[in-house]
């Protein structure tokens, strides 16, 4: 699981700066940072204040994140379509 590369997908996909999802959750930016490298890894309590923030249901942010392992058992082409849909979402709502 690499939550850290969806968090920073989707931000950067909505426009947001780390900055700007630090001070929406009450974190600082360094923690974001390290969050997005994969140097923290965060309690659900604040995976899920991310998500909100960035208006991103949890589900998505960590199917994002799932790595192939994670998903063995989805066919590739079933993957790449829901992943396709979820940034889709993602831009739609950047455009909003």
């Amino acid at each position: 699981m690499n939550l850290g590369r969806s968090i920073r997908l989707c931000r950067t996909s909505l426009g947001l700066s780390q900055e700007e999802l630090a001070k929406k959750i009450r974190v600082s930016v360094s923690y974001i940072s390290l969050i997005e490298q994969n140097k923290r890894d965060p309690p659900i309590s604040t995976v899920e204040r991310v998500a909100a923030a960035l208006n991103v249901p949890l589900t998505v942010l960590t199917f994002l994140g799932a790595d192939r392992e994670d998903l063995k058992g989805i066919p590739e082409e079933v993957r790449e379509k829901l992943a396709s849909v979820a940034l889709r979402l993602l831009h739609a709502k950047r455009q909003a």
